[in-house]
């Protein structure tokens, strides 16, 4: 997500405060399919040194924040291109509450989290604004993936006066991540939580606070029976594993030490990404000051990278042909692009950083890594096409509007969804030729899911099931 606001006159520290906080993390007519072109992704190249929760990539699931390999790659056919608030709209649902975590999907069942609150005041920190409920309820809510109909709506944290959060992010804005029979949810300092996915009982609770400053924002990761959290507040920062079948710690491993000693720019909202590099399998997990590779199983640490000057990290990270593309969050007010060997061991700050880009990435959205072809969507509605490799600009081309979901790719296509509802869909090649741009009523947030043939998009009102095929009734 993103902060669409210029303070050209205030400190960087202003600029910084502005912008800490806001990963809220967290967002079909008769046109013929777009073929993918030859340096697109492809259903062999996509799934290159992924894993996903449950070793497999499928079209029918999306079971964590940005799907199955966690990269915004959807294998998806049959994708709507175009829609409208009564075009290819199959079902639209209520969804109680707010929450900017993006939907999750596995079989023919969809999950979101979701806060009711009670009497929200605003007020002003520094040139930020701030939201705080006198009382929260976070949950989450499952629908039948066919018609949108409410299967069930369990509250999990009652919480009276919890901590302020900005107001572009929510008090249920981490992604859960699902395998079968179990879905798991965190909502950082107010808890963390197993149910059953199908009846939606609780199966453990854990609570490990911390100060966020600006709200929750790091979704969770499966590897094996590890259930991987990221708690990179002001007063403590680690990465921890959890028993996924009782919610015991398993291991915990500190961040590196920081040079700064001011607690807000310690904090970052960065979720993992697991994969195979290097003959081992490697998380890597960006944050304030450092990027840092680690050995899911134990949580040692593999290598390091101090970026001097990053902090408040929202971006996942995406990986192929051995280098990490990771980004520095607010440095020095406006994030960069740096690619990482992964081979590496220890410290690796002098020897691995294969490339940077000062600038086209954008705060809060993900990059696109399509083969050997990086998108990047920046704050100033810029996409951009960058040679993985060597970090050359390739293309780009302003679409207009704010960003705070990452965009999706699916059948030669970059879908990108503005927070005030409109979708840009492009080609996915280096001129980033606009197919359609598509208007739906309401506020997006989270990252979309695209699974089957079909679109589901959350505004902060409702979920949206965006397919070709013939609507059922209005929910």
């Amino acid at each position: 997500m993103r902060l669409n606001r210029r303070f050209a006159s205030e400190s960087v520290h202003n600029r910084r405060w502005a912008l800490l906080g806001l990963r809220i993390v967290m967002f079909c007519g008769a046109v013929a399919a777009v073929p993918p072109l030859a340096f697109a992704a492809t259903r062999e190249n996509v799934n290159a040194g992924r894993i996903s929760p449950h070793n497999t990539h499928t079209a029918n699931d999306w079971p964590q924040f940005r799907g199955p390999g966690g990269d915004g790659i959807s294998l998806a056919t049959n994708i709507p291109l175009t829609w409208s608030s009564n075009q290819n709209v199959k079902w639209k649902s209520s969804v109680p509450g707010l929450g900017r975590s993006s939907p999750v999907i596995l079989g023919d069942r969809i999950w979101l989290t979701t806060a009711l609150t009670t009497n929200v005041r605003t007020f002003a920190a520094g040139p930020d604004r701030m939201q705080q409920a006198e009382r929260v309820v976070i949950g989450v809510v499952c629908l039948d993936r066919a018609t949108g109909k409410q299967l069930y709506h369990k509250e999990l944290f009652p919480v009276d006066n919890p901590p302020a959060v900005n107001f572009l992010n929510s008090y249920a804005t981490p992604t859960p991540v699902v395998e079968p029979g179990r879905l798991y949810c965190d909502f950082g300092t107010f808890g963390t939580t197993c149910l059953d996915s199908n009846s939606g009982e609780v199966l453990w609770k854990r609570e490990l606070p911390l100060q966020h400053f600006q709200g929750p924002g790091s979704s969770p990761a499966l590897f094996k029976n590890l259930l991987i959290l990221v708690r990179d507040g002001g007063d403590q920062q680690y990465v921890t594993a959890l028993d996924k079948e009782t919610g015991n710690t398993v291991w915990k491993s500190d961040r590196p030490q920081f040079k700064t000693p001011v607690p807000i720019f310690r904090k970052s909202f960065s979720t993992p990404l697991i994969f195979e590099a290097a003959g081992k399998v490697q998380m890597v997990v960006p944050g304030a000051q450092w990027f840092v590779s680690y050995d899911p199983s134990a949580g040692n640490e593999i290598w390091r990278i101090d970026n001097g000057k990053g902090e408040t990290v929202a971006p996942r990270p995406v990986y192929g042909a051995g280098l990490v593309y990771l980004s520095t969050g607010v440095f020095s007010g406006k994030p960069q692009l740096w690619a990482i060997r992964t081979d590496g061991q220890g410290d690796v700050t002098e020897s691995h950083v294969a490339w940077k880009l000062p600038s086209a990435i954008g705060f809060m959205a993900s990059p696109l890594l399509l083969d050997r072809v990086l998108y990047l969507l920046s704050d100033e509605s810029f996409v951009t096409c960058v040679d993985a490799a060597s970090g050359e600009i390739l293309g780009k081309v302003r679409i207009g509007g704010n960003y705070a979901a990452s965009p999706v790719y699916a059948e030669g296509r970059i879908y990108c969804f503005s927070r005030e509802g409109k979708t840009t869909v492009l080609r996915a090649d280096k001129e980033l030729t606009v197919l359609a741009e598509n208007q739906l009523e309401g506020t997006v947030f989270a990252s979309p899911a695209f699974v089957h043939s079909a679109i589901y998009v959350r505004t902060d009102s409702h979920l949206y099931c965006l397919s070709s095929e013939a609507p059922t009734a209005a929910n």
